[in-house]
């Protein structure tokens, strides 16, 4: 037997849908990553935040994620760990040189770097912690399938949204990176993007 009932799920994945269309950090880190770095790069960091989004599930499935919500200070350090790491993605991204056309270690990189950013965001914890058990059937049992079921639903289409973003900005940047000062222009908007996500973090409140 299933552990969603499947007219919950088919409810709830157009609410995902939306939720995933719904520009935000992680379809903007995407961005950035495919401006700078390519379409690999950005579809690895697609893969990373979705990784991190199912992490989440599990976490608030287990009820973990319930000391985030009721302890202010774990928060924070969990949020400045998100800012100072977008601030040194920021620097990095200054100080790049122009991405080569196969970019095997960058995708690496683009992984690791998409899964810790959405790791490092609190709000995303506090979102799966109101959003999924909305969904959640305590009487049907398997509680922490439930979640997973749903945290899955979420990462899949969040990896392919926020993949064909971060694409669609790779193509826009090869066609502009025909020069070094145009690469050098791509990279400070990389920086950008990091730049005012970790202030975006910066400002972000428990509410």
């Amino acid at each position: 037997m299933l552990p969603v009932d499947p007219i919950v799920l088919l409810a709830f994945l157009p609410a995902g849908l939306a939720l995933n269309l719904t520009p935000g950090a992680d379809m903007m880190f995407c961005v950035g990553q495919g401006l700078r770095r390519g379409p690999g790069p950005a579809w690895a960091a697609s893969g990373g935040i979705a990784l991190g989004a199912f992490i989440h599930g599990l976490v608030a499935g287990l009820g973990l994620g319930a000391l985030v919500a009721a302890h202010p200070g774990l928060f924070d350090v969990i949020r400045w760990v998100g800012v100072a790491y977008l601030l040194w993605l920021a620097v990095t991204s200054l100080r790049a040189k122009a991405p080569d056309a196969v970019d095997t270690r960058g995708a690496r990189h683009a992984f690791r770097d998409g899964l810790l950013v959405n790791l490092t965001n609190p709000k995303v914890i506090l979102f799966t912690l109101a959003f999924v058990p909305q969904f959640v059937d305590i009487a049907r049992g398997q509680v922490l399938a439930q979640f997973l079921t749903f945290a899955l639903m979420l990462s899949i289409g969040g990896f392919i949204i926020n993949g064909l973003a971060g694409a669609f900005a790779a193509g826009v940047g090869k066609r502009m990176a025909t020069s070094d000062s145009v690469s050098r222009w791509l990279g400070r908007a990389s920086a950008g993007i990091f730049a005012a996500l970790a202030l975006r973090l910066a400002l972000t409140e428990r509410a």
